[in-house]
């Protein structure tokens, strides 16, 4: 039987590195898990950018989020939430919000570059909308580097003949440069997708004759988890993991590279 191993990627194959921006009252966090923090409520939405946001320094920073949006025609997909959200319910809150500015986004650009002296891989910005009150609730910047074993790990996968997917919830630019960066093709790459997208890209794997092992660390993974064969958690990012998580898996690394000495 063919085999093949789905990774999530932030927090599974790179060491995640975020700033959390509480829009109304200006906060500033680096510790805080974003899809907690989403689940934690029925009302909120992660929006992820299909842009490169650093092309946001070049502009104004008392801009409105929304204008920029709709300046520059930036896509834009609904990565998780806890209940069904449209992408037209987000464009109307998008096109209309008036509390967001660019400086809400760029403030953590300055702080991801202390944090990473060596950055691999820019995921790129999120926002966090409040469906209910139709405002952007918190902006995310996010980047990484490869945790140590990762391309160690996807050598010795493909050594087996086992094919490599990647199915994340982040920026699709991004994922698309890391699968380069991995010599995974890009049609095995799916940027941006929904838990219930990363669901679906396992069983379409599964539909298509392979055995499938699902490879994640977050809240996003789970409906992945049930799905796949089998699954992994891995605890590598050192975050505190969701319970909903534990239940759903059946191992648990601390390296990812553990992966290897794992038979399906």
């Amino acid at each position: 039987m063919k085999k093949a191993v789905v990774f999530d990627n932030s927090g599974t194959l790179i060491e995640r590195y975020r700033v959390v921006k509480d829009v109304l009252n200006g906060n500033i966090f680096t510790d805080i898990n974003s899809l907690d923090l989403i689940d934690s409520a029925d009302s909120l939405a992660l929006v992820v950018l299909q842009f490169n946001t650093n092309r946001l320094l070049e502009l104004d920073k008392d801009r409105l989020i929304s204008d920029v949006i709709k300046e520059y025609n930036i896509d834009f997909d609904v990565s998780f939430s806890t209940r069904q959200v449209s992408k037209a319910e987000v464009e109307e809150i998008l096109y209309n919000e008036k509390s967001s500015t660019v400086s809400d986004i760029t403030d953590g650009f300055d702080i991801l570059r202390e944090k990473i002296s060596h950055m691999e891989l820019c995921n790129g910005s999120a926002l966090i909308v409040d469906m209910d009150l139709g405002t952007v609730a918190y902006t995310i910047t996010s980047a990484g580097k490869f945790f140590p074993k990762v391309f160690e790990t996807v050598e010795v996968l493909k050594s087996r003949g086992i094919e490599i997917f990647i199915a994340s919830g982040d920026r699709k630019g991004a994922i698309n440069r890391l699968a380069n960066m991995l010599d995974v093709p890009e049609d095995n790459a799916f940027g941006t997708v929904s838990t219930r997208g990363k669901c679906e890209v396992v069983s379409i794997l599964q539909e298509g004759g392979y055995k499938v092992m699902m490879v994640g660390d977050g809240l996003n993974d789970i409906l992945a988890f049930k799905k796949a064969d089998v699954s992994v958690l891995t605890i590598e990012q050192q975050e505190e993991v969701s319970p909903k998580m534990m239940d759903k898996t059946d191992h648990i690394i601390e390296d990812i590279f553990e992966v290897t000495m794992i038979d399906f």
